[in-house]
C-alpha cells in the first residue's frame, strides 16, 4: 500500500520551487493560484531569501502549492491513504478531493496570515529535541513552561513556547537528549499562543465547501482515519493550536500495511522519520524533477488498497 504525505513548515529553502516550475504547465498553475490568493508563489519560491520565505504567511501558501504541484507531476496516482504534518494537513485534504486546489490555497493563505498575527503578539519559536524517551521528554518541557508541539516518532518531539523557555531548554536538556535544534518557523505554532487564529479560521471554513476523502484521510490530531469532509475541515481548524501526532500517524500506516511512502516537495523530513520508525517501508522524497522516476517505480510497484 502506498501513502502519500506532505511536509510542514521548516521543510521550505531558497529557490526550492525553481526547477520545478520548468516542468509543462508548472508556471502557468501557479501563476494562477498566486492570482487567486494575492500572492506571487513562483517569486517567492525562485528569488527571496531564507528570512522572506520563514514568513509563515509566506511559508504555507508556498509549502500547499509546491506539494501540489509536486504530485501532478508523478501522474495518475491511487494512494492507500493521504497524510499531512501541520500545514501539510492541507495538502493531503486536496490529495484526498476534501477540497480543489484553489479552495486549499485559499485557506492556507487565510491560515498562514492568521497565523504570523498571532506570532506577532509574543517572542515565540520552536526547537526540535532528537533522542530521548517522551515519558522523560515530555514531563521536562512542562516543567519549563513549553508545549511538546509535535511529537514526531523516531526519536523526535519538537518544544514550542517563548524564546526566553526555548533558551532554559537549550542549557538544560531533558535526560537521553542528544541535541536541541531550533527551527525555521516564526512562532510557537500547535500551542494555545496560536489560539486567536483559530476563531479566523473557524469563519473562514463557513465559506467551504467540502466533499467527503476519496481515500483514507489519516488525520494528525489522533492518527485516526476521517472519512467525513466536514470533519477533516473541522481538525484543520483546530490543529493551529493543538499538537501534531505524527507518530500516531505513523502507527496507523504501520496497521494499515504500508509498503511504500512518497513525500511530496519539499521532501525529506517525513522520510527520515520513516525510515527509522517504519523500517522496511520503501521511500521517496521529491526534492527536484530528477526524483520523479524513482517515485513514479515506487508507485507502479506498490500495491494499493
Amino acid at each position: 500500500m502506498l501513502v502519500l504525505v506532505a511536509p510542514g513548515q521548516g521543510a521550505q529553502t531558497p529557490g526550492f520551487l525553481t526547477p520545478w516550475l520548468e516542468l509543462p504547465g508548472a508556471a502557468d498553475r501557479v501563476a494562477a493560484w498566486s492570482d487567486a490568493i494575492g500572492l506571487d508563489l513562483a517569486h517567492y519560491g525562485t528569488k527571496a531569501d531564507a528570512d522572506e520565505i520563514r514568513d509563515t504567511a509566506v511559508a504555507q501558501p508556498l509549502l500547499v502549492a509546491a506539494g501540489l504541484l509536486s504530485a501532478t507531476a508523478l501522474g495518475e496516482l491511487s494512494p492507500g491513504a493521504v497524510a499531512g504534518h501541520s500545514v501539510g494537513e492541507i495538502t493531503a485534504a486536496a490529495f484526498a478531493g476534501v477540497l480543489d486546489d484553489t479552495a486549499a490555497l485559499r485557506l492556507v493563505r487565510t491560515r498562514g496570515l492568521a497565523m504570523a498575527e498571532a506570532a506577532a503578539i509574543t517572542a515565540t519559536g520552536m526547537s526540535a529535541l532528537l533522542g530521548g524517551e517522551p515519558e522523560v521528554v515530555v514531563p521536562h518541557l512542562e516543567k519549563l513552561g513549553l508545549t511538546p508541539a509535535n511529537v514526531n516518532g523516531a526519536g523526535q518531539i519538537v518544544a514550542a513556547g517563548t524564546l526566553e523557555q526555548l533558551a532554559a531548554l537549550a542549557e538544560d536538556k531533558p535526560e537521553g537528549v542528544r541535541r536541541v535544534v531550533p527551527l525555521k518557523v516564526a512562532g510557537a505554532f500547535h500551542t494555545h499562543h496560536m489560539a486567536p487564529a483559530v476563531a479566523t479560521l473557524e469563519a473562514a471554513a463557513k465559506e467551504l465547501s467540502p466533499a467527503d476523502p476519496a481515500v483514507r484521510y489519516v488525520s494528525n490530531k489522533d492518527g485516526q482515519v476521517v472519512t467525513g469532509g466536514a470533519e477533516v475541515i473541522a481538525r484543520l481548524v483546530g490543529q493551529v493550536a493543538n499538537p501534531v501526532r505524527w507518530d500516531l500517524c505513523m502507527e496507523t500506516f504501520k496497521e494499515l500495511g504500508v509498503t511504500g511512502l512518497v513525500e511530496v516537495c519539499p521532501g525529506g523530513t517525513l522520510t527520515g522519520l520513516a525510515k527509522r520508525a517504519l523500517p522496511g517501508v520503501r521511500t521517496v522524497a521529491l526534492k527536484t524533477p530528477d526524483d520523479l522516476d524513482a517515485a513514479r517505480t515506487l508507485v507502479a510497484e506498490t500495491t494499493t488498497a
